[in-house]
């Protein structure tokens, strides 16, 4: 695989994000050699960014709610959209980002996610430019394929309807089925009184739940006791062992990360509290 050179377009943000570093050199003078110039990265890293859309072979396709991406500190991109989970080394010098062959679980989906995903596989293989306006992020490749990307706001841990999307296991990460019965799409919500409720796959339940900074104190759940099928139950073992006493929280962007301390965990996309009546307003 080949790379290309493209031209710089350093933003405003990326400007500042430079001013903010500094250089070494106070008195203004450059060594003549060019040494003086400094290309900074465009700030894309550690930010959570929503996906809107994706344009491949000249045909856009609307990113599914929830859609997002992320290249961590480390070097790593990840990407979802509501289904499996994309993920690929990135590498961010100036304002290219080289990203390594992507992979990705292979969990059935519904079409529009599948065009989707299919979209980003193919955008994410190879240099991208990164054009950062704003709070908008646009990913263009050599080809002419584009990424189009807004930066997420943290949500609220309480009172917002958290849905699970993801079953964590000390390193590995498995999608919550994507065909659950809608009813059974496990939930949760945190009250301002120290509570948590909502619906773990088969069950609803309610419990205590303490948040101190970036913790959260799980108390022992209460809550229905009706049998599901197997699949939904395999996921509600898995949800009620990572609300299991104390856990660690992040919230990036719309979505919430609770991990407890043997490594057992959820990943969860804020959305709306359609029909939930019991939720609570902050």
């Amino acid at each position: 695989m080949h790379t290309q050179r493209m031209a710089v377009s350093v933003s405003v943000l990326a400007l500042l994000t430079l001013a903010a570093c500094g250089t070494e050199s106070g008195s203004g003078s450059g060594s003549g050699d060019g040494s003086d110039t400094v290309q900074s990265d465009v700030p894309v890293t550690g930010v959570a960014w929503s996906v809107d859309s994706l344009t491949v072979g000249g045909k856009k396709t609307e990113a599914p709610a929830g859609s997002r991406l992320e290249i961590d500190p480390k070097g790593r991109a990840k990407a979802g959209f509501g289904c499996n989970h994309i993920s690929a080394d990135a590498r961010v010098e100036g304002d290219r980002i080289t990203f390594g062959k992507p992979v990705s679980t292979q969990m059935a989906c519904d079409e529009t996610t599948e065009k989707a995903e299919k979209a980003a596989l193919a955008a994410m293989d190879g240099e991208v430019t990164a054009k950062l306006s704003g709070e908008k992020l646009t990913l263009t490749t050599e080809g002419g394929d584009t990424i189009a990307l807004s930066e997420e706001k943290p949500a609220g841990l309480v009172g917002t309807r958290w849905a699970v999307n993801t079953l964590l296991s000390g390193e590995t990460a498995t999608s919550v089925p994507a065909d659950l019965p809608k009813e059974r799409v496990p939930h949760l919500t945190f009250g301002k009184d120290g509570t948590v409720h909502g619906n773990s796959g088969c069950n609803s339940f309610h419990g205590k739940a303490a948040v101190k900074g970036s913790t959260i104190d799980f108390g022992p759940p209460a809550g229905t006791r009706k049998m599901c099928p197997e699949a939904e139950m395999e996921v509600e073992r898995a949800v009620l062992a990572a609300l299991d006493g104390p856990a660690t929280y992040t919230i990036k962007g719309s979505t919430l990360t609770v991990t407890s301390k043997d490594g057992k965990g959820i990943g969860a996309t804020a959305t709306p509290a359609e029909s939930e009546g019991t939720q609570e307003h902050g």
